[in-house]
């Protein structure tokens, strides 16, 4: 069962959490706004259920600062190099791409990169602020000392999940947002299944002999490791890594944020983050048009199944959005209690 709550209440009832926690109001509403967001657009492994078992633990154990304000090391115009000072990820990286949206502006290109970051969230949600002033962002984050998974015919994790996003306009459709990690699945994917008690398809887990696991719960039991995209070496699986091995050069060697590789501590801290803004219109007329060309052609294709239309990464999550923005956001009630046990002024929303 779930509760339909309307998203404007879901929205202030974060934002007062984070503001409860120390967060500056306009900072805790741009953080909440990013954690709302994988519930708005249903990626809710990375929305709500993280509140209370990741980002509140951040602020309880003084792995984040509520307060801290990220401090520009370099600035050379359109590339910045800054210090998040464990700063909210939810905040920092939104934060990020603004900026090199900015830069992007003024130059064309704009490139943002941070060391000392905390958990983003939906790497998604931050690219997008880009595409909402008509530009192509990228963003990639390591995860920083955390290390999850292991490189293809190893025995010892090195890598987390390495989220990367691209997003981009498409005229008035909903943006292209490709939001993956190089891992098959995210680690959210798999606890997700484990509290719900379902087993997992073969591919997403491997024990030490490389036997599938379907399990979900072998993970956390450090029975189980995740496999990168691809799955086995045969099936391409040295891409996958070779893709976190991108992220991880992009997120933390270029800004100087700790690498997996090289951690003595299996712990997300000091988190590397990129964020790249592309203005095409500041270099050429049309660009506008060219992509809303391309995405509707994408859309317009013959599908296979008359009744399932062909789309694009972002565009089913730019409809539910759409929708729960106006009708409200469903929230699993043990989800829903979770929440008011926090934020108890959170009212019965139907």
């Amino acid at each position: 069962m779930t509760v339909l709550v309307p998203y404007p209440i879901l929205l202030a009832t974060v934002t007062g959490v984070f503001r409860e926690r120390g967060m500056p109001p306009d900072r805790a509403a741009v953080a909440a706004e990013a954690l709302c967001h994988g519930d708005l657009t249903g990626m809710s492994t990375h929305g709500l259920v993280n509140l209370t078992r990741l980002y509140l633990p951040l602020f309880d154990s003084g792995r984040t600062d509520p307060a801290a304000d990220m401090a520009v090391i370099a600035d050379l115009g359109a590339s910045v190099l800054a210090d998040a000072r464990k700063a909210l990820g939810l905040w920092s990286a939104s934060q990020a791409m603004e900026l090199a949206a900015a830069r992007a502006a003024r130059y064309g290109i704009g490139m943002v990169t941070l060391r000392g970051a905390t958990h983003i969230g939906c790497a998604g949600h931050h690219a997008a602020r880009a595409a909402a002033h008509g530009m192509v962002g990228l963003i990639v984050s390591n995860c920083g000392g955390q290390r999850i998974a292991r490189p293809p015919g190893g025995r010892e994790p090195m890598l987390g999940t390495n989220p990367l996003a691209l997003a981009c306009p498409a005229g008035d459709r909903p943006p292209f947002v490709l939001d993956m990690s190089t891992t098959v699945v995210p680690t959210g994917r798999v606890r997700a299944a484990a509290r719900a008690g379902e087993e997992i398809p073969p591919g997403w887990l491997a024990a030490d002999d490389g036997t599938p696991v379907t399990d979900p719960a072998a993970f956390d039991r450090g029975d189980g490791h995740l496999l990168w995209l691809g799955g086995a070496a045969e099936t391409g699986a040295y891409k996958g890594f070779g893709l976190g091995l991108l992220v991880e050069v992009l997120a933390a060697l270029v800004p100087g944020a700790t690498t997996g590789p090289t951690s003595s501590v299996s712990q997300d801290d000091d988190i590397g983050v990129t964020a790249l803004a592309f203005a095409p219109s500041a270099l050429r007329s049309g660009f506008a048009e060219d992509a809303s060309a391309l995405f509707g052609a994408v859309v317009g294709a013959l599908p296979v199944d008359p009744r399932k239309a062909v789309s694009y990464p972002g565009w089913h999550e730019g409809e539910r959005a759409r929708w729960r923005r106006a009708h409200g956001v469903p929230v699993p009630v043990e989800l829903y209690e979770e929440l008011r046990a926090v934020a108890p002024e959170l009212r019965e929303a139907g």
